[in-house]
């Protein structure tokens, strides 16, 4: 049986030749099931694991129906996509505008952290796709620069983290706001029993997709662990990082303030690196991706913030400098390597009194993994044997009703003066810095909604 090829899915010549120089012809399992559906009509709930390409599998079939509508008027948008992050909100973007650029369509992307004016003038002349963060999309609805009567179709992307981050109030007052007749799409690394309570209110009859077995980390990447003591993992890292000669490495912290103290040992140590997280400004985030991308710093030093959404060509390195306090967000870090099918290594430097998050980690993916010394970094208190357990599950924000408790999404906001999130009783940081994270063949075009029947109603 022959492979499935980006030319079978019905889409139109200008997304398949966009698609092709992207270097792409065969779709993921995710996008062969998701496109279809989509062009279909039909709502999705779809699980993928990070770098299975869930946003080419919304983004083209969206692209491909709106190319064959009406135009959008003014201060309207015709499909809204819900992020948790600004990184991954402006990652999507990115695709829309590589994916539609022969197509005569208006993207734009709105997120906190940046001033709102430019966003508002984009808006004017409406626009077709809209990549937003939920908070500064409910500002720029109260000041008038944005209506959503004309939306057809709304995506919540990564709706697990959107919920984790204290998102959920915030969707609902979106949700209350839009049609009821909308095509709704979900696409998450995973569905807990908190997003299907969501789901049942906003996805009608929908096409589950389940392409991988939820919390799993992908097979090409290749995981272990060095055990040391907690006061020599700066020096065991840029030992790591010099002998080995690693470029482009991405490494996870829990606390901003310990992100940036690495930072400073990696430049003392003469490795160029730089710190992303959300009390860095928006221009000073955007600008470490870029040097980093770009291969002008060699160590990227991020919290959770940029677990989700970061899309780095062949990245070969990630690091866990601390494991992170709730076991699914480690899923999500490695998946930063090893995207598209490609080989990469996640490792971590652990020590003793991170045997908890070590269990709940290796109870989650269900794999003990490899340990490996550092010559010269024995610990002097051994790490004991892990006993691979269930995880802690995560703790669910307090917040007052209709308030976000998202640190810098909220784009009244200004950068670095985010609240710091409040610690749980056990005293250890729940950080949760993700706030402020593809020929010829094609079908015929996608039919006009009269055609096609009605478009489900979603209970807000």
């Amino acid at each position: 049986m022959s492979e499935i090829q980006f030319a079978d899915l019905g889409l139109s010549e200008s997304l398949l030749k966009a698609v092709a120089e992207q270097g792409y012809t065969i779709p993921s399992p995710v996008q062969a099931q998701a496109i279809p559906a989509v062009l279909q009509g039909r709502d999705v709930m779809a699980a993928a694991q990070t770098g299975t390409g869930k946003t080419a599998g919304f983004t083209l079939p969206i692209l491909h129906y709106l190319d064959n509508g009406q135009r959008v008027s003014s201060n309207r948008i015709r499909a809204l996509i819900l992020t948790p992050t600004r990184e991954l909100a402006a990652q999507i973007d990115e695709n829309i505008k590589a994916y539609g650029k022969y197509l005569p369509l208006r993207s734009a992307v709105v997120f906190g952290g940046v001033k709102i004016n430019p966003q508002m003038i984009a808006l004017r002349r409406g626009v077709d796709i809209l990549v937003a963060c939920p908070g500064r999309l409910l500002d720029l609805y109260q000041q008038n620069a944005v209506r959503f009567d004309e939306v057809e179709f709304l995506v919540l992307d990564e709706a697990d983290r959107m919920l984790d981050m204290g998102f959920i109030n915030d969707i609902k007052k979106i949700l209350a706001k839009l049609p009821a007749k909308r095509q709704n799409l979900m696409f998450s690394a995973t569905f807990s029993q908190d997003i299907r309570t969501l789901a049942k209110g906003l996805v009608n009859d929908p096409i589950e997709i389940d392409v991988s077995p939820r919390n799993s980390t992908a097979h090409t990447v290749e995981q272990w662990l060095v055990p040391l003591d907690k006061g020599s993992k700066a020096k065991a890292l840029i030992e790591l990082v010099s002998a080995g000669n690693w470029h482009q490495v991405l490494v996870f912290t829990r606390t901003k303030h310990g992100a940036n103290r690495l930072t400073k040992q990696l430049e003392e140590a003469g490795i160029k690196a730089a710190a992303i997280h959300g009390n860095k400004s928006q221009g000073a985030r955007t600008r470490a991706l870029a040097e980093f991308k770009s291969n002008d710093i060699r160590v990227l030093v991020a919290t959770d913030i940029a677990a989700r959404g970061l899309d780095i060509d062949q990245l070969p390195h990630v690091v866990n400098y601390e494991l992170p306090n709730v076991a699914a967000d480690y899923v999500h870090r490695i998946g930063r390597t090893g995207r598209a099918g490609a080989s990469g290594e996640a490792l971590s430097l652990v020590c003793a009194e991170e045997l908890e998050d070590l269990e709940g980690i290796e109870g989650l993916i269900g794999r003990t993994l490899e340990r490996r010394e550092l010559e010269g970094f024995a610990p002097q208190v051994s790490l004991p044997l892990s006993r691979p357990k269930a995880p802690r599950k995560p703790k669910k924000p307090k917040q007052s009703f209709g308030s976000s408790s998202a640190q810098g999404e909220r784009s009244n906001s200004a950068p670095g003066n985010n609240s710091a999130p409040k610690k749980p009783a056990n005293g250890k940081s729940a950080n949760r810095s993700g706030q402020s994270a593809s020929k010829d063949g094609a079908a015929p075009s996608r039919p006009r909604r009269s055609q096609r029947g009605p478009r489900s109603s979603s209970v807000s």
